[in-house]
């Protein structure tokens, strides 16, 4: 199969955020507070990446979703925008300091009565939780290492064609490099060819922003 894809400079990037629907000065503000904090700040989701999420969250109808990793907030900001009034967000993170920014934003855009913040570590928050179909979307972006049982934990508690996505599978390409050996990597391309092939689930991984793979849990009805 011919290779189809085109590739994004700087320029083309500017062209495809500045063809997106949605303009959010509260989004915007964020963004240039997290800028500020310095190099930590590349931790934030990109905007093409927030304005997909917010748009799943929308035409799925996903009223409960949860995410792993919250940093100051912006992807939170995007989920919480999409779910209906009576939508809820479970948000799961360790920093105190980062979810402070991220508590502020969500109050000025009117979505913090919609989000629960749990601080502490993910998989102790997830294992408290009844074990149980509860959640139609989650979105995992926190240590790499920890991206497999944050999985297996959601995917039990995930509706029928419920959605999880998974930031940074690309990880800067080094998921390509046999030079590269850091337990992060491993953990990365381990997850990437374990999603592949999981039966339970089917799923695309997309090139947005450092990589993003979108899997859709199957109903027990349908073939495998």
């Amino acid at each position: 199969m011919p290779d189809k894809f085109t590739t994004v400079d700087s320029a083309l990037y500017a062209y495809i955020l500045a063809h997106r629907s949605e303009r959010d000065p509260v989004l915007a503000a964020l963004v240039e507070e997290t800028a500020a904090l310095g190099g930590i700040g590349r931790m934030q989701v990109a905007p093409d990446q927030g304005a997909l999420m917010t748009l799943l969250v929308r035409a799925t109808g996903t009223r409960s979703a949860i995410e792993i990793g919250t940093f100051t907030g912006y992807s939170a900001l995007c989920i919480a925008r999409g779910l209906g009034e009576d939508g809820r967000l479970l948000c799961c993170d360790l920093s105190e300091e980062w979810t402070s920014i991220a508590r502020h934003y969500w109050e000025r855009a009117g979505v913090g009565g919609k989000i629960e913040l749990r601080l502490g570590p993910a998989l102790d928050t997830l294992r408290a939780l009844p074990p149980r179909e509860q959640f139609d979307f989650a979105f995992i972006d926190a240590d790499k290492t920890g991206y497999g049982g944050y999985y297996e934990e959601i995917l039990v508690r995930l509706r029928p064609n419920g959605l999880i996505l998974f930031d940074n599978v690309l990880w800067r390409g080094t998921v390509l490099s046999k030079d590269t050996t850091d337990e992060s990597t491993i953990a990365l391309r381990q997850l990437n060819d374990a999603l592949a092939s999981d039966r339970r689930v089917e799923s695309v991984m997309l090139p947005i922003s450092d990589g993003l793979t979108i899997v859709r849990k199957r109903a027990a009805a349908e073939g495998r």
